[in-house]
């Protein structure tokens, strides 16, 4: 079977052995769960790769469950129309795909990998918040003509100095204060997320 996974609705298609339809259902988050306790032990559960996916075939392997989780990539050309592309368009595409004899299929992650896995990509996503911060400050100050040079600290510099400022409109110079302030505590942030998860104490 294929599972469309959604916040709240869940749309399930399932086939037989030669690929027919033998069922579209649709299922609230709760409804799922406890349908899916019931679905014979050994049947292929497969869903692509998204939000929640893991934790869902988890829950198959708990339940004696065969899950398969594919790229959304891979299940794409099995989608029988741009134009029909809904839920239950998905689900069978899902079930048609999983059904490829070379499939490539996602290892499933442990909790414990998985919240490694959270740990960095939070880490990596106050790095990318920051250098966007960055180049946000340099394009404001840019469209008053103060170009600052392509370095963090030139841009600390700039923004540490009144006299670079003095040009600005007022409220042009409250704008910067507050997404400079912004930017400095995304580092910190950086640094307290990065010490919590190796048991050190941040510094300042």
């Amino acid at each position: 079977m294929g599972v469309d996974l959604a916040k709240s609705v869940f749309a399930v298609c399932t086939v037989d052995a030669a690929g027919r339809v033998l069922a579209r259902q649709e299922f609230k988050r709760e409804a799922f769960a406890r349908w899916l306790a019931q679905v014979p032990a050994g049947t292929v559960v497969a869903m692509e790769a998204c939000s929640g996916a893991h934790h869902w075939a988890r829950r198959c392997v708990e339940y004696g469950l065969a899950p398969r989780i594919m790229a959304a990539q891979f299940v794409t050309p099995f989608r029988k129309a741009r134009a029909t592309k809904n839920d239950h368009a998905d689900a069978e595409a899902i079930a048609t795909a999983a059904r490829q004899g070379n499939m490539r299929f996602v290892p499933i992650k442990s909790i414990d990998q998985q919240a490694r896995l959270s740990w960095h990509r939070v880490r990596e996503g106050y790095k990318m918040e920051h250098l966007a911060i960055d180049n946000r400050l340099r394009g404001l100050l840019a469209e008053f003509g103060i170009v600052v040079a392509k370095s963090e600290s030139a841009l600390r510099a700039a923004l540490a100095d009144p006299d670079q400022l003095t040009g600005l409109p007022a409220e042009m110079r409250e704008l910067i204060a507050d997404l400079n302030a912004h930017w400095q505590q995304v580092p910190n942030a950086h640094r307290r997320l990065r010490c919590a998860h190796h048991g050190a104490r941040p510094r300042g």
